[in-house]
């Protein structure tokens, strides 16, 4: 009966000892609590410069929008006036994936007076007609000659008559891409971001509430 009994508390010290060991909680790797929240991996980082963009003008970009202290700095604009007209040039740039958008845009007259369908230079001047470079940024919304368009501030010594100027982003027949397979190039403006109007109101919605737009060459 002795026997008996002993091999039963026997039994019930095993099983209390196994039970133990179930309900104990061992720590995984790193000494984690397995039942925790594990952390989860980091997105992948954005890539240094983006696709479709030279890494020269994208770093002048950058280093505008330190500069200048431009916010927000979600989204870019990084208008690439060394390609010709009959190109995307007008690139939007999502700054956290690197995503890039690239859409035709015109230029203004004074600075192809040889309708090339290239930038050959750039002037801040009354009367000039021309495209200016530097870094921009977005005002108002207004309902203008072309419909709705969006007002841009110039930030430097080279582009600061922009608003005075009435450069700003619109729309126009002549900067249509169904101009390019006609004439191998888009028309000419007065010095303003002139594109098709499919583009213009998907470029106004990502780049508005003062969002910088940066426009030079390099060659």
């Amino acid at each position: 009966m002795l026997r008996l009994g002993g091999i039963a508390a026997a039994g019930a010290i095993l099983s209390t000892s196994a039970s133990s060991q179930v309900l104990q909680l061992v720590p995984g790797p790193q000494g984690l609590d397995p039942l925790a929240p594990q952390p989860q991996p980091l997105a992948p980082a954005a890539p240094r410069v983006p696709a479709d963009i030279d890494p020269q003008l994208f770093a002048r970009a950058k280093a505008a929008l330190d500069s200048h202290r431009v916010w927000p700095r979600d989204t870019i604009g990084v208008v690439d006036f060394s390609k010709p007209s009959s190109e995307p040039r007008f690139h939007v740039v999502d700054m956290a994936s690197g995503y890039v958008d690239s859409y035709r845009v015109a230029h203004g007259r004074g600075s192809d007076p040889g309708q090339t369908g290239y930038v050959e230079r750039f002037s801040n001047d009354f009367g000039s007609y021309a495209t200016s470079n530097g870094a921009y940024v977005t005002g108002d919304y207004y309902d203008g000659k072309y419909g709705l368009s969006l007002r841009v501030r110039g930030l430097d010594w080279s582009n600061d008559n922009a608003e005075a100027r009435a450069i700003v982003i619109h729309n126009a027949w002549y900067a249509e891409d169904d101009m390019v397979p006609l004439h191998g190039k888009l028309g000419r403006s007065e010095g303003c971001f002139a594109m098709s109007r499919e583009h213009q109101y998907e470029v106004m919605r990502r780049l508005a509430g003062g969002r910088m737009i940066y426009a030079d060459k390099l060659a």
